[in-house]
C-alpha cells in the first residue's frame, strides 16, 4: 500500500508540474502575440492581421488616401496619415473606432510619435512644412520649413533628433527638437524617402528611390559614411528604387526595400555589403519587424499583399493578401 501510495503522489507531482508547464507556455504565447497594421491607399482602409495566424482579421475605413501610419507609445492608439483628407486620424485600437482627427498640413505622408507620447511630427508634401502636433490637446504647436517634397521622417532614440527628407531637394534635414530650428542639411542622392536611425542613434540610413543607393550618415557629425548601391542580376538598374528601411535592434542587418525591383535587400552593417536579395511581392514599399524580430513584413504595392520574411533563414514565408496599393505598416505588440 505504501508503494501504491508513493506512485500516487509521484502521478500528482508530475501531473502539476506538467500543467504548470503547459500555463506557463500558454502565457508565453499570449504575451508575445502580436497585430499588425497596414494601410491601403487606393481603398482608404487599414487592414488588420494576427500575427499568430497571418490572416486578415479586420478591416477599418479610414479618410481619404491614407499613407504614413504610426503607433502610440502604449500601443493603444494608431494615427493615420489622410493624405487627400489633409489630417491625420486617430484609430482607438479598444474599439477600432476613429475618434478624432488632429490637425496637419497638406497632404501629410509620414508622421512619427515623439517620447511619452506628447507631440506627433508630421512630414507635409504640398507645403514643405514639418509640422508638430500637441497630441493631448490637438492642436499644432508649430511649423518648421524644410526642402521641397518632405517625405522621410526619422526620430532619434533618444527624442532629440528629427531627421525629414525632402524629395526635391534630394536632401536629409536635421532638426533640433529642443528648439525645433533645422541645423543641418545633408545632401543625399535623387529623391530621399526614407529616414531611419540605428538603435543606438548613432548612424542615420537615407534611401533614395532614383538615385538607387542608401546613405549612412553620421549623426554626430553629419557625414555620409558610406552610400550603399545595389545591382540585381536580371534587373535594370532603373527599377531598382531603394525606400523602407529597417535595422534591426542589435545593429547588425539593415533590410531595404527595393520597389519596383520587387526585392528586399539583406545588408550587413559592419561592412555596407549586401547579403541576399529577397524575391518578394510587386513594387515593395515600407517594412515592419515582428517584436521578437523573427520575421520582416513588407508592404507591395502593386501585387495589393504583404510578404512574410523569415529573418533567421532569410527566405520569403509567405504573403498575404490585403487591400488595394497597400503603403503603411506597423506591428504592435
Amino acid at each position: 500500500m505504501l508503494i501504491k501510495s508513493s506512485k500516487c503522489r509521484f502521478s500528482t507531482g508530475f501531473l502539476r508540474a506538467l500543467i504548470g508547464s503547459l500555463v506557463l507556455a500558454s502565457l508565453s504565447t499570449t504575451a508575445t502575440a502580436y497585430t499588425i497594421y497596414v494601410s491601403s491607399e487606393k481603398d482608404n482602409k487599414i487592414s488588420v492581421i494576427d500575427g499568430d495566424s497571418l490572416k486578415v482579421i479586420d478591416e477599418v475605413a479610414v479618410g481619404e488616401r491614407p499613407r504614413g501610419i504610426a503607433l502610440s507609445k502604449d500601443g493603444k492608439t494608431l494615427y493615420v496619415c489622410t493624405s487627400d483628407a489633409d489630417h491625420i486620424e486617430v484609430l482607438d485600437l479598444k474599439t477600432m473606432k476613429i475618434t478624432h482627427t488632429l490637425p496637419s498640413g497638406p497632404d501629410p505622408e509620414l508622421l512619427v510619435i515623439g517620447p511619452q507620447d506628447k507631440y506627433l511630427y508630421a512630414a507635409n508634401e504640398d507645403d514643405n512644412m514639418v509640422t508638430m502636433v500637441d497630441i493631448e490637446k490637438r492642436s499644432k504647436v508649430t511649423e518648421i520649413q524644410v526642402g521641397v517634397e518632405p517625405e522621410g521622417m526619422g526620430i532619434s532614440p533618444d527624442g532629440k533628433w528629427l531627421v525629414n527628407t525632402s524629395e526635391t531637394t534630394n536632401m536629409a534635414h536635421f532638426i533640433n527638437l529642443q528648439n525645433m530650428k533645422v541645423e543641418d542639411n545633408v545632401l543625399v542622392d535623387q529623391r530621399p524617402r526614407v529616414a531611419q536611425f540605428s538603435n543606438d542613434g548613432k548612424q542615420v540610413w537615407v534611401s533614395s528611390e532614383i538615385g538607387g543607393t542608401v546613405s549612412v550618415i553620421d549623426t554626430e557629425s553629419r557625414k555620409i559614411l558610406k552610400k550603399i548601391q545595389f545591382e540585381i542580376p536580371g534587373i535594370h538598374k532603373d527599377l531598382i528604387q531603394p525606400v523602407g528601411i529597417q535595422i534591426t535592434d542589435d545593429g547588425k542587418q539593415a533590410f531595404v526595400a527595393l520597389g519596383p525591383a520587387a526585392r528586399v535587400a539583406v545588408i550587413d552593417t559592419s561592412s555596407y555589403e549586401v547579403e541576399k536579395y529577397l524575391l518578394v511581392g510587386q513594387r515593395v514599399w515600407n517594412l515592419a519587424f515582428s517584436p521578437d524580430e523573427k520575421f520582416v513584413f513588407t508592404t507591395n504595392g502593386v501585387s495589393n499583399d504583404i510578404s512574410v520574411i523569415d529573418v533567421g533563414r532569410l527566405k520569403v514565408k509567405k504573403s498575404i493578401r490585403v487591400g488595394r496599393l497597400p503603403w503603411g505598416i506597423v506591428v504592435r505588440e
